[in-house]
């Protein structure tokens, strides 16, 4: 079967040229064949082998498949698989399965060319943990049988809260006792221990089970039920606990530092109470939830639906303990000390003992300075249950009646809300002591002697008298003290109308007018008001420079005057607006000249009492009474359908371009997570709503992408969502394989952020099920004898798909006696029908005969009757 073509060369051949010999093999039969050529080279003999193979295929595939940790959040998670043909020829595979875990292999069977690989995938769904060890076999042509091994760990995604310092699972924080105004903080380690990625959010559930806001837990059952009667419940929680950061994103197997801070806050009161019975304890719940699976959250549709959230639901919550105090200072002798009278030049003393009555914390106190009066020690600390000695002097400095209010700063910790890691000192509280003190003057009498004739700097305006024993003498000369405008005694003429602010000289301060004075002030005389001449000596005046550097400074400390001025109004500005920067008010102060109306509660509907919630702020605590609050707003309103596909005008285009956060994704209601269409019928079509709700104040663009053939009928696949708004979308599942169906598709929030839905259906085929198997026809009574034997069976289809029947008999070598009607029909979705069999009696009829239900592309099942003919 080998043949050899060459002409052998009849001179030898030299170096450098060649000959050429061609070799054909022209099998015959299937079989390996083995020769050899020889080759006669001068004295040498060179064997050449010649082996002539038949064509075959040489399929490998691998021995498994390790899809390795996943974790349980019903995603398809798909591996694929190759099956290499490194042979000549074109090779068979076929692929069977019938474990536990459901898998979707595709392709299950087909051909792999030669030297090349088929790709085969395998899809798993990842919607209850457990361990995945499978074994699917495998059967290549030419190879045989062979198994390969599905291997995989389905985990729940844990988060876990572990303390700083001792690393263990925490369930609790006590913050202990705190003064009303302070603030203290906790850290605490939030774990991913899942191998993937994880968002989370904070959420305080404020209306949980167990939860106490501002309640006296030591008091007795009357007096806390009088005070919870008493309290504002409308408390925003989020002002008293702090979570920084609120929001993020763990790796896999990562730790994230956390602060907590707790700033008890005191209840407003409609009327006054006493102060050493605010205590208020607090117990609240904080959950870390992972990203839009709101654990146990439910929200009820229109229509009378539940639609929950996640059915495995990953979350951590973690208690938290506190408790407000008031700052509890005693004064002895009382909070109004009385100096009585002092003299000019003393002091008097006054002994104040101060306590603290608090039996859980110190207290630090700062006395602020006070004019006249001195308090020694100025600050320091008092701990539970002591007392300390103040001492309070009066030490004034001017004669006067004093009533000075004194302020004591109580210095605690504080944060800032920007920066919560930090805390700093600050005056949380202050309390108020009436100073009151009177200074007196000291009476001296005054001796007058008679003027020797030459009068001294300082005289009376006569000069004939001279007051002895009156003090120092003063460094400055008598000066002019009234204005001219203000007197009109012997005025001159051409002065009396004169307007200007001159100053009225004394007679007897010559001495003074020679002193440098202003060049701006005026000086006239006392009788006459002319304007008298002031001499200005250039030994002791200004220059001009001077002047204009002393301008030059008090314009300075002017403007730096004027600048913190500014600053104060700006900032204050700025904290009114803030306080008005909201959609509710509209800048209007209180008690502007508006007066409130008289409004009765009966004037308002039942449907507006209760109170309207915002959309959260981004830098606002999610909290669970206000994620309840804004989806009720949203799901109160009528189903949106049929909305826009895309982005149209100009702030739908803005706001369907933003990132979202975690906490806004958290307010997005996209689901049910898992979509079960239960028991269907194959070749029906079956809808369910995949409902969408937007709790957020902005427009959100929803895009839905779905390969799977089974659901390409769901429409529409792009909405945008107006804020505070519901709608649904209905997923059409259409099949015409048996079998469970398990896939999951995906979907875009503003084009970016990623989500998933998994669809769940049995496929059922189309079936008919009979009342029964076997049919005894019995003559009805009082009926003449050779009358027909009548009775019914009934055809149920338990299936959402119309079945089409024909009845075939089934006859042997006689004819059959019995007949049955409807021989054909249908009978539609989740009902029966009646189908009537007759027997008809005659001489040497059968008794016995049998019908085929035949289903159109369904089952069959068989119906035995019998006739039971009763002689007398």
């Amino acid at each position: 079967q080998f043949k050899l073509i060459v002409e052998n060369p009849e001179k030898p051949i030299a170096s450098g040229l060649h000959i050429k010999a061609v070799v054909e093999y022209t099998p015959s039969l299937a079989e390996d064949l083995q020769d050899k050529l020889i080759l006669l080279v001068d004295d040498d003999i060179v064997d050449i082998p010649l082996l002539g193979l038949i064509p075959y295929c040489c399929l490998e595939i691998e021995s498994e498949v390790d899809f390795g940790e996943m974790i349980a959040n019903n995603k398809l998670i798909t591996k694929e698989i190759g099956i290499a043909n490194r042979g000549s020829t074109s090779g068979v595979f076929r692929i069977s399965y019938d474990g536990v875990v459901l898998l979707n292999i595709k392709p299950t069977r087909g051909v792999v060319k030669p030297r090349s690989v088929r790709t085969i995938k395998v899809d798993i769904c990842t919607d209850a943990p457990g361990v995945i060890k499978e074994v699917m076999k495998v059967e290549l042509e030419g190879r045989g049988c062979t198994q390969v091994w599905i291997r995989g760990v389905v985990v729940e995604q844990v988060l876990k809260i572990l303390g700083v310092s001792c690393g263990k699972v925490l369930k609790c924080i006590n913050f202990g006792p705190l003064y009303f105004g302070t603030s203290k903080t906790e850290q605490i380690n939030l774990y991913n221990e899942s191998p993937e990625c994880m968002d989370w959010v904070a959420v305080l559930e404020d209306n949980a089970i167990g939860g106490e806001m501002g309640t006296d837990l030591q008091g007795s059952t009357d007096a806390v039920l009088q005070d919870l009667s008493l309290k504002n419940r409308d408390v925003d929680v989020s002002t008293l606990i702090l979570c920084v950061p609120n929001q993020g994103t763990l790796l896999p197997y990562e730790k994230s530092l956390i602060t907590l801070c707790f700033s008890p806050e005191k209840f407003e009161r409609d009327f006054e109470v006493n102060d050493s019975s605010l205590v208020q304890d607090y117990v609240l719940f904080l959950r870390f939830e992972t990203v839009g699976k709101r654990g146990g959250c439910q929200q009820t549709l229109s229509d009378g639906a539940t639609a929950s959230t996640r059915s495995h639901s990953r979350h951590v919550d973690l208690a938290l303990m506190g408790s407000g105090f008031p700052v509890m200072l005693s004064f002895k002798p009382g909070t109004v000390i009385d100096f009585k009278e002092c003299y000019l030049g003393e002091q008097t003393q006054v002994v104040c003992t101060m306590k603290n009555e608090s039996e859980f914390l110190p207290v630090t106190f700062s006395f602020r300075k006070t004019a006249h009066f001195n308090i020694s020690p100025e600050r320091g600390k008092l701990n539970k249950k002591s007392e300390k000695e103040v001492m309070f002097s009066f030490s004034p400095r001017q004669i006067g009646t004093f009533e000075m209010k004194q302020i004591i700063d109580i210095i605690g910790t504080g944060v800032d809300k920007n920066n919560v890691d930090v805390l700093k000192k600050k005056s949380f509280h202050q309390i108020y002591l009436t100073l009151l003190g009177v200074c007196k003057s000291r009476r001296k009498s005054i001796i007058f002697a008679i003027n020797p004739g030459l009068t001294p700097l300082i005289s009376n305006a006569t000069g004939q008298f001279v007051a002895r024993g009156t003090g120092q003498l003063s460094d400055t000369a008598p000066v002019a003290i009234l204005k001219s405008t203000q007197t009109q005694i012997h005025t001159h003429r051409k002065n009396r109308n004169c307007e200007d602010d001159a100053l009225i000289a004394f007679p007897n301060d010559r001495a003074a007018s020679l002193r440098p004075s202003e060049w701006c002030k005026k000086y006239r005389t006392i009788f006459t008001k002319t304007e008298r001449y002031n001499y200005i000596d250039p030994d002791f005046a200004y220059t001009h420079s001077e002047r204009l550097i002393r301008a030059e400074c008090k314009k300075y400390y002017t403007d730096f005057v004027s600048r913190l001025r500014q600053r104060r109004l700006t900032k204050e500005a700025a904290r009114q607006f803030h306080i008005y920067n909201n959609p509710v008010s509209i800048g209007i102060k209180p008690a502007e000249g508006l007066k409130s109306p008289n409004i009765s509660i009966a004037d308002f509907p039942k449907e507006n009492l209760q109170h309207e919630m915002l959309p959260l702020d981004d830098n606002c605590m999610l909290t669970s009474r206000k994620l309840t609050a804004i989806a009720a707003k949203s799901t109160n309103k009528g189903v949106w359908s049929w909305l826009s596909p895309m982005p149209t005008s100009t702030q739908e285009k803005e706001d369907c371009s933003l990132t979202l956060t975690h906490k806004q994704l958290h307010q997005i209601f996209i689901g049910p997570s898992t979509i079960d269409f239960g028991d269907v019928c194959v070749y029906s079509t079956t809808t369910k709503e995949l409902h969408i709700i937007n709790n957020l104040s902005v427009h959100i663009w929803i895009q839905i992408e779905i390969e799977v053939a089974e659901l390409h009928e769901t429409s529409p696949l792009s909405q945008v969502v107006p804020p505070l708004t519901k709608t649904h979308i209905p997923v059409v599942f259409e099949t015409s394989t048996v079998g469970m169906f398990k896939r999951s598709f995906s979907y875009k929030i503003n084009n970016q952020h990623l989500g998933h839905v998994l669809v769940v259906a049995n496929a059922m085929p189309i079936e008919l099920q009979l009342s029964t198997t076997e049919l005894i026809l019995t003559p009805v009574p009082g009926c003449l004898a050779g009358t027909e034997f009548r009775r019914t069976v009934r055809l149920c289809n338990p299936r959402n798909h119309p079945a089409a029947f024909t009845w075939r008999p089934v006859t042997g070598d006689r004819k059959s006696a019995f007949t049955i009607k409807p021989t054909r029909g249908f009978v539609e979705a989740y009902s029966d029908l009646e189908c009537e069999v007759v027997w008809h009696p005659g001489f040497y009829t059968p008794e016995k005969g049998e019908f085929t239900l035949c289903v159109r592309k369904g089952n069959s099942v068989n119906l035995k009757c019998f006739a039971k003919v009763t002689t007398h």
